[in-house]
């Protein structure tokens, strides 16, 4: 097939990045609506390949609230939400871990595989990679912020760096489950975006993209035409404070924000249904999401 001028001027915008991008480490948060459906779930491995291809080093942390949700209710356990995070109990963690190690991480591994990269499957518990503590959600009532126990719900105290850089450092794509391992063995189940801006955070990773079912950030999220391409994590906290970026977005705003603080170069939010918007995102002047960056 012959190459168009189009192609050919492509590659040619794609040539500094992969230079500039070579050997640099990509964090991927991976999931939303593309690891629902089978064709986008095998297009945006595909685009995770060709970073490592590329001589990137990528790293994916995954979701899977919907897979969680549906194994609950197979088990006959209704979910309930408190400031939108799952109420866990001891039995619902053993559930939550069963389908986001056993089974989707597992999942995520073999595609990858096959498609010609070198995945290894990743959790908390692995050489104690997440240290987690519980999280105590804030509930406000009648002007008041009280913190409610829901479960065996972590936030992340620490990421074990050097067993990702070992994979990294040999040629493997690690893909991460999203729990954590308590001070006395137990399983938390930590919301994914965090446990990716943790991630990309201690890794001083290059870049962090996290994948999500809109466009990016809007100054509204009522107002299709008010998107943003660039903001600085100042204004994105101040837009948060003021209502402005809401409901699921707020933990991917926030996973950019940790990641910014704890080193990594720049943070992404972008609509992981479209196709190919890895590589859009990564090798065109454009871009296709919002760029999170800690300074304009």
């Amino acid at each position: 097939m012959l190459m168009t001028d189009k192609s050919i001027a492509t590659l040619m915008e794609a040539l500094p990045y992969l230079y500039d991008f070579k050997n640099k480490t990509i964090v991927v948060k991976y999931g939303g609506n593309a690891m629902l459906n089978d064709e986008i779930k095998n297009k945006v491995l595909g685009d995770i390949v060709f970073l490592q291809k590329a001589g990137m080093r990528p790293v994916v942390v995954h979701g899977g609230g919907p897979e969680i949700t549906a194994m609950l209710r197979q088990a006959g356990k209704k979910s309930e939400f408190v400031s939108g995070l799952r109420v866990t109990d001891a039995e619902s963690v053993g559930i939550a871990e069963m389908a986001l190690v056993g089974k989707i991480n597992t999942d995520l591994v073999a595609r990858l595989n096959m498609m010609g990269g070198r995945a290894v499957g990743l959790n908390g518990k692995d050489a104690c990679l997440t240290k987690a503590k519980k999280h105590l959600a804030d509930v406000y009532e009648n002007g008041e912020v009280n913190l409610v126990d829901i479960g065996y719900v972590g936030d992340v105290e620490s990421i074990n760096t050097h067993l990702i850089n070992v994979l990294l450092d040999n040629g493997y794509i690690p893909v991460i489950a999203p729990t954590g391992v308590g001070q006395s063995g137990e399983t938390y189940n930590i919301n994914a975006d965090s446990v990716a801006g943790e991630i990309a955070g201690a890794l001083k990773a290059e870049k962090l993209l996290v994948l999500t079912d809109v466009k990016g950030i809007y100054s509204d999220y009522r107002d299709e035409s008010s998107f943003i391409s660039t903001l600085s994590f100042e204004k994105a906290q101040e837009l948060i404070i003021r209502g402005k970026i809401d409901g699921g977005m707020i933990p991917k705003v926030r996973a950019c924000i940790t990641a910014l603080s704890g080193g990594a170069k720049k943070t992404h939010i972008i609509d992981g249904r479209a196709e190919h918007t890895i590589l859009m995102e990564i090798f065109s002047d454009e871009g296709v999401g919002t760029e999170v960056v800690k300074g304009l």
